[in-house]
């Protein structure tokens, strides 16, 4: 299993349009999160786009380059890449330069958002929010296995003959799907015999199960290798030196997010009696000892036999070196201790 960190950079909003230094200090603690990340041995660094003042990610594919001079091995990765509202050609450009500073490092996930501000900032109507995905995602597709492009959809210029560049250093970028348990989404990429990953922030990870089952499905009908499929879980996480002390010191951060995010969609503040219960051994909630998290991802393997998880860090309040042990604790120790009881469960 390929085990990483996630993250969508977040910032308390500054309100300003010019010097910027908390965000200039939240990103060079980004950077120092993924050379933790690449020197204790983990396998992806993944960045989250958005367009809001809470979160500093919204060129991931920029900040992933500037963590490609420091690092050396781990995969970079968008988590995601807001393909409805993005031009396919240009993200192609984009992930394919990365990929030349990386040394064949770079990867895609791309998804349609679970935030929506992009759609009208860029022009779109959420209106066409899943056609849009599907267009260009074949858009995309079609470039990174072919030179030269002739192209003619419903939301984007049509492209005739026209070679895209750079081409990657990787014979082709890889592609994920990023999903959040729609089944068309799980349905779409295993027709397309394409990488997937959820994001499981909420719910029973045995509720996700059926959603496995139907990617793997339609992934056999469409006459795919089900040995070759690769899936992935992306949850929010946090490791402590034990369980009470991960709790205390995430509960703040977690609390504002969760909230903040809930005041936008309707949802009633949560309080600290669920977030206890999102913490049970079969909850989505990665947060407590290097035992808790372990035991919690073997878990999780016995229910999906997922080959990747990505831990997704909430920061808000968190001092920054607390951040870096948490990273420290899951390259140096969950890690290893992960790898070995799956090496002997496949041995």
């Amino acid at each position: 299993m390929e085990l990483g960190i996630s993250s969508f950079g977040e910032i308390r909003p500054e309100g300003v349009s010019g010097g910027a230094r908390a965000s200039f200090l939240a990103m060079q603690e980004l950077i120092a999160e993924a050379r933790m990340a690449d020197q204790t041995g983990l396998d992806v660094f993944a960045l989250g786009e958005h367009h809001r003042p809470d979160f500093i990610i919204s060129a991931p594919e920029v900040a992933l380059a500037g963590i490609a001079s420091v690092t050396e091995h781990i995969r970079l990765t968008s988590s995601v890449t807001v393909l409805s509202s993005a031009d396919p050609v240009r993200t192609f450009q984009q992930f394919a330069t990365l990929d030349l500073i990386s040394g064949g490092r770079a990867e895609i996930m791309a998804g349609r958002g679970s935030f929506t501000e992009s759609f009208p900032l860029f022009g779109f109507s959420l209106s066409d929010y899943d056609q849009l995905f599907i267009e260009k995602l074949q858009m995309l597709l079609e470039i990174n296995e072919n030179e030269t492009l002739t192209w003619k959809g419903k939301y984007r210029a049509p492209v005739t003959n026209r070679g895209v560049y750079p081409r990657p250093y990787q014979p082709s970028l890889p592609v994920w799907i990023a999903a959040g348990g729609t089944p068309a989404s799980a349905v779409r990429a295993g027709k397309l015999g394409l990488p997937l990953i959820v994001a499981i922030l909420g719910g029973r990870p045995a509720q996700f199960v059926p959603f496995m089952n139907l990617y793997k499905k339609a992934a056999e009908e469409a006459g795919h290798d089900l040995s070759k499929l690769q899936f992935g879980i992306n949850s929010q996480m946090y490791i402590s030196e034990n369980s009470d002390q991960a709790a205390d010191e995430f509960w703040p951060s977690y609390e504002a997010l969760m909230n903040r995010v809930g005041l936008d969609r309707g949802w009633q503040p949560i309080t600290r009696e669920q977030f206890e219960y999102l913490r049970l051994p079969d909850g989505p909630l990665f947060v407590g000892s290097v035992q808790e998290v372990v035991d919690k991802i073997l878990y999780q393997h016995q229910l999906f036999g997922h080959t990747r998880f990505l831990g997704q860090l909430v920061k808000g309040y968190i001092e920054p070196e607390k951040v870096l042990r948490c990273i420290e604790l899951f390259g140096t120790r969950v890690a290893p201790a992960v790898r070995d009881a799956l090496g002997k469960t496949t041995s």
